[in-house]
């Protein structure tokens, strides 16, 4: 964790210096090339920030309640019936079928 805001800040830190150069070498015509990367980051800022709040589901705005049906609500209630005890194992309807071939203990491996 240390070593990734170790690079982090002397990313940032070759950055500004980088930046503090230009504007020393073109004066504040060095700034013109930020103008796009910026409208660019604001027209994402809006778009992932505003603008799905306008469209639905706002705060403002009502939801549609979904209505169960009543054979889903009657699986809610078994389940929640069966979760009162968890101290008991439940019961699966699976057996172990026995194949028809010979099994030769030789050939099994000591850990599995």
């Amino acid at each position: 964790m240390i070593r990734h805001a170790l690079i982090f800040w002397i990313t940032t830190a070759l950055a500004v210096w980088g930046l503090v150069l230009d504007i020393m070498a073109r004066g504040l015509a060095a700034l013109s090339f930020f103008i796009f990367p910026l409208i660019l980051l604001g027209l994402l800022y809006y778009a992932y920030k505003i603008a799905p709040g306008r469209m639905g589901g706002g705060p403002g705005r009502p939801r549609t309640k979904v209505k169960p049906s009543a054979k889903t609500m009657s699986k809610v209630a078994g389940i929640r019936k069966t979760t009162g005890s968890p101290g008991k194992r439940k019961s699966y309807p699976f057996q172990v079928i026995e194949g028809s071939k010979g099994k030769n203990d030789d050939q099994l491996p000591k850990y599995h």
